[in-house]
């Protein structure tokens, strides 16, 4: 298999709609959503199995001084590939200037596999949400 990366922010809602699923995150129920926040993102890396979306990161900021690493994921089959490892590293390298790269895992679980590429846990803080209405 031959995995191509790809610098995009167009997407079909039928390719996002199977990738958020895959995974179980539920605004995958909301592909139409899903893709104007892709164009609206400021970096967005995706991973293609040919015209499969199979994974993607988007990247958030201010083009100077923070960024932050809003989604990770990799559709379920694909997992374990190294394909979330080459996304992270890619859009490292694109805030490699930045002086704050932040990311809040959805999932505990996942802590290590960002110590792994470098993160470490804040001293001090915790994440903080607002589930809004309209994605219920």
């Amino acid at each position: 298999m031959d995995i191509q990366y790809k610098r995009t922010k167009e997407f079909d809602s039928k390719h996002l709609e199977q990738l958020f699923l895959s995974v179980g995150w539920q605004s995958g129920k909301h592909p139409e959503k899903l893709v104007v926040a892709f164009k609206n993102s400021t970096r967005v890396i995706s991973a293609w199995d040919n015209d499969k979306l199979v994974g993607l990161i988007r990247g958030l900021d201010d083009g100077i001084w923070q960024a932050t690493i809003d989604c990770l994921l990799v559709h379920s089959k694909y997992q374990g590939q190294g394909i979330a490892s080459a996304l992270l590293e890619m859009l490292k390298a694109d805030y490699k200037d930045m002086y704050y790269l932040d990311v809040i895992p959805d999932e505990k679980k996942n802590v290590s596999f960002y110590q792994k590429h470098g993160f470490s846990i804040m001293l001090e803080g915790t994440a903080m949400q607002i589930v809004g209405s309209v994605w219920e």
